[in-house]
């Protein structure tokens, strides 16, 4: 009688291996898809500066996305235009003005060893429902208001609110809100190049007294009434200028407003610069009402060659710089610098006073800025023969819409929608 023994022959080997292939290919399968989830985990934590531990001493670096190049974007870009966003001021209107080339628009900003999410309008304003948010500054702090409702206008429209708004001596409106009713959300911009309180002292000579230790109460006093706020500004410091603190005349930065204003010592505009920022900063932090995040911007670089705004420089350039081309100038470093010295003072004064620390960040857009000489109007802000603002004829400070400064706030989003442990 044979004996039953299993089958070694051709035929089981075959049956076998027919068994073994769905089954080591379902094994690669799930391999590679751990891979990849461990991959996803790892980039996002890159991006968003968590750890897969809840130890401090073991989590891993938040991707720095301040640096990092302008590199080639021709299939997503732009956001929108002047055809489908109707927020935008004329004298960045690039296109509607005929500026050459619209190359500018086929870049964006990839920071090193990670990915800046795009700009979801849908989803920044289902985590903005009910809230506000407040852009205190200059013209830039406007561009990048406007830069912000454009992006938005993909999915919705907002209604300007709060009657007609108050028009203050240089002609500019103070306060303008803007309201989506959809989702319950405001967005506020509030006119306060210098963040203090200041007043235009001298009409002629164009000369202002600036408060340094006197937060501008026409944006301070509405604190409590928004969750976020977005604070700028650096230009308006180079205005002849008299410093004051505690109501008493103490600086001057240079020329007529030291001869007008009575006042011996100088103060150069960096360290007047910090001493404004952190007045501004500190009334935030010490704000019983505001309970939110506040972002400072660092300044933006201009781009004029060949001269200055009012003796013939212009920007002309069609494409950025790549990284390492040029390095920051002297003027921009030294202001950025301040304005990270006053925030690193007024969070280190807030943990020592109460043994919390404010809600104070930083977006540093300086260095990703001073690669893109091609994102400004230059001549393409206005119709031939005019001027911006009665002013500029060639702008190479403010930027074109839509352009490099979508930038600021594809940033802004990331900061508030991914925010740091």
């Amino acid at each position: 009688m044979k004996s039953h023994q299993s089958k070694s022959g051709p035929s089981s080997r075959k049956r076998s291996a027919a068994v073994a292939a769905p089954v080591a290919f379902l094994l690669v399968l799930v391999l590679v898809t751990l891979y990849d989830l461990t991959f996803a985990d790892r980039r996002y934590l890159r991006i968003h500066g968590a750890s897969s531990s809840s130890s401090s001493s073991s989590s891993s670096p938040a991707c720095d996305l301040t640096r990092g190049e302008w590199v080639r974007d021709a299939a997503e870009a732009p956001y929108y235009t002047n055809l489908t966003c109707p927020f935008i001021d004329d004298h960045q209107n690039c296109i509607k003005f005929g500026k050459p080339s619209l190359e500018f628009l086929r870049w964006r900003w990839r920071p090193d060893g990670c990915e800046l999410p795009r700009f979801d309008a849908a989803r920044f304003l289902h985590a903005m429902r009910g809230k506000s948010m407040a852009f205190v500054g200059d013209s830039l702090a406007r561009n990048h208001f406007k830069s912000l409702l454009c992006l938005l206008s993909r999915v919705a429209q907002p209604v300007e609110v709060g009657g007609e708004p108050e028009i203050d001596p240089t002609g500019r409106a103070v306060r303008r809100d803007y309201y989506y009713g959809s989702h319950d959300f405001t967005a506020s911009l509030f006119w306060s190049p210098f963040l203090v309180k200041a007043n235009l002292s001298n009409a002629t000579l164009g000369m202002w007294d600036v408060h340094l230790d006197t937060p501008d109460a026409r944006w301070a006093s509405h604190l409590a009434g928004f969750d976020h706020v977005v604070l700028s500004g650096t230009n308006w410091f180079l205005r002849p200028s008299v410093y004051y603190e505690g109501g008493r005349a103490v600086a001057c930065n240079g020329g007529a407003s030291c001869v007008a204003g009575n006042v011996s010592a100088e103060m150069t505009v960096p360290r007047a610069l910090r001493a404004a920022f952190r007045t501004a900063l500190g009334a935030v932090a010490a704000s019983e009402g505001f309970r939110g995040k506040a972002v400072l911007r660092t300044v933006t670089p201009a781009h004029f060659e060949g001269g200055e705004w009012n003796t013939g420089g212009d920007c002309v350039r069609t494409h950025p710089y790549r990284r390492g081309d040029r390095a920051l100038g002297a003027v921009e470093a030294e202001y950025r610098s301040a304005q990270v010295e006053a925030l690193r003072e007024t969070k280190s004064a807030r943990t020592r006073r109460d043994g919390s620390e404010a809600e104070l960040v930083l977006m540093d857009i300086t260095g990703a800025m001073d690669l893109r000489p091609d994102g400004h109007p230059s001549r393409y802000g206005h119709p031939p023969g005019g001027s911006v603002e009665g002013s500029f004829v060639v702008d190479c400070l403010h930027w074109c819409l839509p352009g490099p400064i979508d930038l600021w706030s594809e940033l802004l989003s990331h900061m508030l929608l991914h925010p740091r442990p």
